[in-house]
């Protein structure tokens, strides 16, 4: 089974099916001096727009010295002092279709009496009131939002974004075995070290507890799935949270004979078999939606908050005496440069995850497998312990974020594990790099207790140094940190050169013909994988991603491939685009138009957080609007803008107006659509400067 991130910029946890990805062949890490900055949603505010300028700064005046302050004279805040965020998103007051959303309250005890106002408005559904948490979630237009912001109870409203699964690769062979010996777990097993006295949390798609991988040690299950704008449970009760069962074998789970949940019992048996005296607390936070393509696929997909609420029951477990070493989440949504710890809309999950890790309990997340240098959320997040991918001789997938932002890597290629039913699959991703370090970190409490950050160090130290494109990060070794042996001599894997890189001309190098649309079986100059020479590269199984919904879908094992950008040398025009899009006509595979969309939803603020274009027919219809308004033809553009970067044809880093990059550009117009402006420069400068097809 494979999973992809269907992401909408809302938070939302998604499992979709693997579609063929990338129309052309995707490198390995690249060099420092080639690569380029990351995706990162726009309006992260890294950059000002290329209409806004330099960006405000102070007034410019003196200060007052020492001077004493008359006591009836205003004093002004600090001119670097940091203003007040607005209540509302952007973007939600002008919102006349509704919107699910998470209402932040000031405390528990205000959830009643805000629920209460919210059912009086007009167009307002309150959809989740969970007991004792400081959130709700309500539907509602803008109007009856924008008036629900004047209570003094609410600290914030924003959109219950999605999350999904990290996608997983299906291959027929594999051997979990292999991968423990180059981390060391025999040895450190050998010590006696297995976990015991620990638990270890599997936040994930739920799991087959009776499978005989286990031993019964899963100890507790818990569920909270969604269960409106058309999902479906699964939980076993089929309610929106079950407290004692995240049961992965439910009718719900199964479509046309095969397991649409196996990715958190894989996860679970990974993190077991690093950890096999440690308890496992389960905890699904997935739904069910049927309608996630233009045919009509079946998917999972788990919102922000659902993934809320399992991380506050983790501390309440540990709270109430369960003691839980680490949570795993091989999970992510949308795409980050470095940390987002600043996010505006990131600010609740990072809350809880920051107060998992004052409680002691390691949060373990996975990188994401875009092949990108960077994260998702919530492993773009400092307080973490974030994981990429590597072979069993220590090369970096392809597939695999990298970067800075990650703080180790593990195995990650061809990864055997449990799958619910009895049986075992081999995956690959980013998702089976996760538990090796959660198992680690069950391992390294028992041995040596200590806090998150200093069991985190110690790995870290003991890990064996992995360098590529001028960053280092230790690959996860369990003999040098816990058995005592001498960590593994550092490693310097080739990195392989970037294509459509914008280093040429600002406006970018004369187009050449399209290369083939058809991913190569491996990275052009990658080392080769753990795999006879003539194998391509496993492809990584999605992991549960973030985007505040996540979706989970099952393709052939032999189409299993990753999304990744492309490698155009040349941008379309958003007319040539919605040919593209067009089932089955233009030069690019629909499947690979598919993945880009889905990169674009990851990255976009406005696609399909406010505008869906998730789909090929949703996609024709923003880039073919029926009518053509100021915002259809932004938003025409804007889509179009965003495939371009998708296919490759232009990176973030590209100059586009005077010292505006792409990034800022794209930063400072879904500023504007958010908020209900519609600019004709935007639109004529994201024409011409963007989807204009470049001359040398």
């Amino acid at each position: 089974m494979r999973l992809r991130a269907v992401v909408a910029m809302a938070l939302v946890f998604t499992l979709s099916p693997a579609i063929p990805a990338l129309a052309e062949e995707v490198p390995a890490p690249p060099t420092a001096s080639a690569s380029e900055s990351p995706p990162v949603a726009p309006g992260d505010g890294s950059g000002a727009g290329a209409e806004a300028g330099a960006g405000e700064t102070g007034d410019g005046s003196e200060g007052t010295g020492g001077q004493e302050t008359p006591a009836d004279t205003p004093v002004s805040p600090p001119a670097d002092a940091t203003p007040p965020q607005p209540k509302l998103e952007e973007g939600l007051a002008s919102d006349t279709d509704g919107a699910r959303v998470i209402v932040e309250l000031a405390a528990p005890a205000e959830a009643a009496p805000v629920a209460g106002e919210a059912r009086q408005l007009p167009d307002a559904e309150v959809v989740l009131e969970p007991a004792d948490t400081s959130f709700i979630v309500v539907e509602g237009t803008g109007e009856s939002l924008a008036k629900l912001a004047e209570d003094p109870r609410v600290l914030s409203i924003r959109r219950d974004r999605v999350y999904s699964p990290t996608a997983l690769g299906s291959l027929s062979s594999g051997s979990l075995a292999t991968s423990l010996q180059v981390i060391g777990a025999d040895k450190a097993h050998a010590t006696g070290t297995k976990g015991a006295g620990q638990t270890i949390a599997i936040i994930d798609t739920g799991i087959d507890a009776g499978h005989p991988d286990f031993g019964g040690k899963v100890v507790e299950q818990a569920c909270f799935s969604a269960t409106d704008e058309g999902a479906q449970s699964l939980c076993p009760n089929g309610q929106t949270n079950d407290p004692g069962s995240a049961d992965a074998n439910t009718p719900a789970c199964v479509h046309e004979g095969v397991n649409l949940c196996d990715h958190g019992t894989h996860v679970a048996g990974i993190a077991h078999a690093v950890a096999p005296e440690a308890d496992i607390v389960a905890i699904q936070v997935f739904s069910r939606f049927n309608d996630c393509d233009d045919e009509g696929g079946v998917c999972l997909s788990a919102f922000e908050s659902t993934l809320l609420l399992a991380l506050e029951h983790v501390a309440k477990l540990k709270d109430g005496g369960r003691n839980i070493a680490a949570v795993n989440l091989s999970l992510g949504g949308g795409l980050y440069e470095g940390t987002c710890d600043a996010e505006p809309d990131l600010a609740a999950m990072k809350s809880r995850v920051d107060d998992l890790r004052a409680k002691g309990v390691a949060v373990v997340a996975a990188a994401g497998n875009e092949g990108v240098p960077g994260a998702g959320a919530p492993g773009c997040f400092s307080a973490p312990v974030t994981v990429g991918a590597t072979g069993d001789d220590d090369t970096v997938p392809y597939w695999s974020n990298y970067g800075s932002v990650l703080d180790l890597f593990a195995p990650g290629l061809e990864i055997e594990s449990a799958v619910p039913g009895g049986g075992h699959q081999v995956y690959s991703g980013t998702s089976m790099s996760t538990p090796f370090v959660t198992g680690a970190m069950a391992l390294m409490a028992q041995k040596t207790p200590g806090t998150p950050d200093a069991l985190e160090a110690a790995l870290k130290t003991a890990g064996r140094q992995v360098t590529y494109g001028g960053v280092t990060t230790p690959r996860l070794d369990l003999n040098a940190a816990i058995a005592g042996g001498t960590p593994g001599d550092p490693v310097t894997p080739p990195g392989p050169e970037v294509p459509g890189d914008d280093s040429g001309p600002e406006t970018g190098t004369d187009p050449s013909p399209d290369p083939s649309p058809e991913p190569s079986p491996g990275p052009s100059s990658a080392p080769p994988p753990p795999a006879p020479p003539n194998d391509p590269v496993p492809t990584p199984v999605p992991l549960p991603t973030v985007t505040v919904t996540v979706t989970v879908t099952v393709p052939p094992p032999a189409t299993a491939t990753v999304c990744t950008r492309g490698k155009s040398t040349k941008t379309l025009s958003a007319a040539q685009w919605a040919v593209e899009v067009t089932r089955g006509k233009g030069t690019i595979k629909d499947a690979t138009v598919s993945c880009y969309l889905g990169l674009v939803a990851k990255a976009s603020k406005v696609f399909s957080e406010v505008t869906p274009a998730s789909t090929l027919g949703g996609a024709y219809k923003v880039l073919k609007p029926a009518k053509k308004t100021a915002r259809a033809k932004l938003e025409s553009e804007l889509l179009a803008a965003w495939l371009n970067w998708a296919n490759g044809g232009v990176n973030f880093t590209a100059k586009i107006k005077e010292t505006a990059t792409l990034k800022t550009v794209l930063t400072s117009v879904e500023k504007a659509r958010l908020k209900g402006s519609s600019p004709a420069a935007s639109t004529t400068m994201l024409k011409k400067q963007v989807n204009a097809r470049r001359a040398a």
